[in-house]
């Protein structure tokens, strides 16, 4: 469980990222 967990929190943060980097000026 914990793996998936860790996993679930790593694609969000990569996805924010990727959300901040793509789209800078919405945020």
């Amino acid at each position: 469980m914990n793996d998936i967990i860790g996993i679930f929190i790593g694609l969000i943060l990569i996805g924010y990222l990727f959300f901040t980097v793509l789209r800078p000026e919405k945020f």
